[in-house]
């Protein structure tokens, strides 16, 4: 088991990624700290934010019926 530690600063982007969470079907649990100073990210983490950022839009896209998901056996089939 792999844990991510990802520290949100607004409720919109929290709300994102417990969209992309769910939507993986991934367990999390979300904890809420206070007295934490800001800091910024590293290259790493700002790469993983993007992607989960992007990932997000095109779960709301899709919702929307604004775009269509590539199906899972296509996919694999690329891979």
């Amino acid at each position: 088991m792999t844990t991510v530690t990802v520290n949100i600063e607004d409720k919109k982007t929290e709300k994102a990624i417990k969209a992309v969470l769910d939507a993986l079907g991934l367990d999390y649990n979300i904890a809420k700290q206070t007295g934490v100073k800001k800091r910024s990210l590293n290259k790493s983490e700002q790469l993983l934010y993007n992607r989960l950022k992007r990932s997000a839009e095109e779960i709301k896209l899709y919702k929307e019926g604004k775009i269509e998901l590539q199906d899972a056996s296509e996919f694999l089939n690329e891979l």
